[in-house]
């Protein structure tokens, strides 16, 4: 993806803590722009962002919701 993902585009993730640990964000707006989902660590917005399918995010909150305390 070629475009930059302006800041207002992040969406910190239901599923991160709020103790400053598990911080995950992503950009719900550019899947349909690109098939893909971008997922970024929130402490580190500057940072590299993961670019994965829609069906890979689907098992990473999956994933998530089915190991939360």
């Amino acid at each position: 993806m070629s475009q930059a993902i302006p800041t207002d585009s992040w969406v910190k993730s239901s599923h991160s803590g709020g103790d400053g640990g598990e911080c995950v964000e992503w950009a719900p707006g550019f899947v349909r722009s690109g098939n893909v989902v971008p997922v970024r660590d929130s402490k580190v917005p500057a940072g590299p962002v993961l670019m994965v399918s829609p069906e890979a995010f689907a098992g990473l909150v999956a994933l998530a919701r089915d190991t939360a305390p």
